[in-house]
């Protein structure tokens, strides 16, 4: 079955598609991918993946066409950023 894995750091991205066997679950074809090797700094204890969006679990089953995804870790919150920017902003009237 092909599914694809992608993961993205601060500058570069990859995805890679691929061929895994049948009954593969997302641990599995992330294994085969080599994207591990590409990205020695994913810690798949600790991140989270997803099928197109959606958070599941190492050992969820894979379908053909899914399109796997690891994610990073947030580093600032998302609604704290936006109030700096706005906050940002306010400074430029002066």
């Amino acid at each position: 079955m092909n599914v694809g894995v992608c993961y993205a750091d601060s500058d570069r991205q990859l995805w890679l598609r691929m061929e895994v066997p049948d009954d593969s679950s997302v641990e599995e074809a992330i294994r085969h991918s080599g994207i591990l090797n590409r990205f020695p700094e994913i810690d798949l204890g600790n991140q989270k993946v997803g099928i197109f969006g959606k958070l599941v679990k190492l050992d969820a089953p894979v379908k053909d066409g899914d399109r796997i995804e690891i994610y990073r870790a947030i580093t600032a919150d998302p609604k704290t950023v936006r109030r700096r920017r706005i906050g940002d902003d306010d400074d430029d009237d002066d």
